[in-house]
């Protein structure tokens, strides 16, 4: 890769923030994966590390070096490393970070001695067990000795919580998208990052609707409440360009759910079809798009049917896939 081509790949959107993709445009991660760094001047802090492609540590490399200010050669780069959530494509370039943050260092000069990024995430609720969460910990079990700090009690990983002041950033915990999903308010940009739950094009993907309709609404308090000073306007997202009118953005994702649901309550309460699988709702609510499309709104569409049966307005006849038979129970 030249020097024009990491370029192209760098993006200063402030003072404050520099966005650097991460070399791994596909379907879902539109033009790739969005990594960015912030702050004014070293040490800074880096929000995701992509997934570990050579092409993306070439990238970092150059933003580290031409276009972030290092004015302090004993400070390091990157003091902290944020991880947004567990997906692949956030955290599989941990590693490699790593051994970048050691290298640019040992060939600068400085008086003291190198001080590894502490890392941080959002914990993962204790007892919830699932094989993807082995992700992240096949990352973190390969991570050499004495290229992070751990905690004080020796873990690698500093949890975050909801709400917490980090630095000069403000985190909230917004599950939905994953269960360990957040959110990075950054009041120097008067901007919300907001990793997968919103996207810079299209529409975000989830694992839980009702969660995650809560985090949206969440996300739309935060910066309308009148008592804290949190307001933002741009989002910084995961994948896709900034989103310059942030709470347009998010009211349009909650209606947009909400418009699905009330689509398919009104298939479900179609008089000449007393049960429906997710599949025949599909057929139905996409027949104006490809099939192609239709596996992935199906998904979706399962997604809300298990929210409307959490809510007590529909009930499940069948098994959990999308052949289930779904039937209607109307609220008096």
């Amino acid at each position: 890769m030249n020097n024009l081509e990491a370029l192209s790949s760098i993006a200063r959107l402030s003072d404050n923030v520099v966005r650097v993709l991460g070399q791994n445009p596909g379907k879902f991660t539109l033009q790739g994966t969005n990594t960015y760094i912030i702050g004014k001047r070293n040490p800074y802090v880096l929000v995701d590390t992509a997934e570990g492609r050579e092409e993306y540590i070439a990238v970092l490399e150059s933003a580290l070096r031409e276009t972030a200010v290092s004015s302090n050669t004993d400070e390091p780069h990157i003091s902290d490393i944020i991880l947004s959530h567990w997906h692949q494509d956030h955290v599989r370039g941990l590693p490699s970070v790593l051994a970048l943050l050691r290298r640019l260092w040992d060939e600068r000069e400085h008086t003291g001695p190198f001080e590894p990024p502490r890392l941080h995430k959002f914990p993962i609720p204790a007892g919830t067990f699932s094989p993807k969460y082995q992700v992240l910990s096949s990352v973190i079990d390969h991570l050499l000795v004495g290229s992070f700090t751990p905690t004080v009690d020796g873990k690698p990983l500093h949890d975050l919580t909801d709400f917490q002041q980090f630095m000069n950033l403000r985190v909230l915990h917004t599950p939905g998208h994953t269960i360990d999903s957040i959110c990075l308010y950054i009041p120097d940009d008067e901007a919300l990052y907001t990793a997968d739950s919103v996207l810079g094009q299209g529409t975000a993907v989830f694992e839980d609707l009702s969660r995650y309709i809560s985090s949206l609404r969440k996300m739309l308090d935060f910066g309308k409440d009148p008592q804290t000073p949190y307001p933002y306007r741009r989002l910084y997202p995961g994948h896709g360009p900034v989103v310059e009118d942030g709470e347009q953005v998010i009211s349009t994702y909650i209606r947009h759910r909400i418009e699905r649901e009330d689509q398919i309550i009104a298939l479900l309460r179609s008089p000449n079809q007393t049960t429906w699988t997710t599949w025949s709702l599909v057929s139905k609510i996409y027949s104006a798009y490809p099939e192609s499309l239709w596996l992935p709104a199906a998904h979706s569409v399962d997604l809300h049917l298990k929210k409307l049966e959490k809510d007590g307005v529909v009930n499940r006849l069948g098994g959990a896939d999308e052949h289930t038979n779904w039937g209607l129970t109307l609220k008096l």
